[in-house]
């Protein structure tokens, strides 16, 4: 089941429902941890209990991160991360799969290796994180390369941002046409469907740009002017690994989520000096 509204008082006989489901769905996040909770694994298990869906998780690494910067990075070893997804897969079993932060290219591969497990059976979405918001490298050169060699074309949906649809491009997109020329390249990487971001284009409004074989359509919606933006590509990727899981079609799943991201952002509880976190739990109709 899901939930009609989000809300941050949930009932507590509705939270009971949900885990006592035996059509419960499991997203499997595949990500960073992010002290400050604002992005990373904290901000993806938000975002998919938002949405009334059980999240497991393997993580990637530990960054040491607060709203104003990441200033280290702890690299889990990539035995360890295998074990992490072979453990969920095994027991638990997952419907959908969201991957965010990768950092070298040894994980890449385990990553790839692992999510054959459940090949045509399970939704991949995987946001190539690349570069944190405050300007850090999250993924190594080598990493980006093995990532567009061997890792996009195991993904339903890809979901870059400008900066990361630049890296993986090498194109210039200023513009909305320029985002369409560049998610049909990176479309032919061998993904089922390319979402790339445009919130970091100059705009009164935020376009995002979906493109499949079958089709190009385009996500409008207003700008909301706030500083408090850290994780909203790791909130909107996981809460669209949760509908997709629900059973959503991707259009769906991606029109749900947005709404969700929009009302997170202008209920931000304002937290921290520099880019303040979502409010994962918002009320929406």
């Amino acid at each position: 089941m899901t939930l009609s509204v989000f809300s941050n008082r949930w009932p507590i006989a509705e939270l009971f429902e949900i885990l006592g489901d035996e059509n419960l769905k499991r997203v499997l996040i595949i990500a960073g941890s992010d002290s400050g909770g604002g992005a990373g694994m904290q901000a993806d298990i938000k975002a998919v209990s938002a949405f009334g869906a059980y999240a497991a998780s393997a993580v990637t690494a530990v960054t040491v991160q607060d709203t104003k910067a990441v200033h280290d990075i702890h690299r889990i070893p990539a035995d360890i991360v295998r074990g992490q997804i072979k453990c969920v897969i095994d027991d638990i079993g997952v419907d959908a799969i969201k991957i965010g932060m990768l950092h070298n290219a040894e994980i890449v591969s385990v990553v790839a290796e692992e999510i054959d497990r459940v090949s045509g059976k399970a939704h991949i979405v995987l946001d190539p994180v690349t570069i944190a918001t405050a300007g850090t490298s999250l993924l190594d050169t080598n990493a980006m390369a093995l990532l567009k060699a061997e890792l996009v074309l195991r993904t339903t949906l890809l979901t870059p941002n400008l900066t990361e649809a630049r890296l993986l491009t090498g194109l210039e997109i200023e513009t909305v046409d320029d985002m369409k020329r560049a998610a049909e390249t990176l479309l032919s990487l061998g993904t089922e469907a390319v979402l790339l971001k445009g919130g970091h284009l100059a705009s009164d409004d935020v376009t995002d740009v979906l493109m499949t074989l079958d089709q190009v359509q385009t996500f409008t919606s207003p700008r909301i002017e706030s500083r408090n933006t850290h994780g909203t590509g790791c909130t909107l990727g996981s809460a669209i690994a949760a509908c997709l899981a629900h059973g959503d079609d991707l259009v769906e799943a991606i029109e749900k989520a947005r709404v969700y991201v929009q009302e997170a952002i202008r209920t931000a509880p304002d937290l921290g000096e520099g880019q303040g976190p979502l409010n994962h739990f918002p009320q929406v109709a």
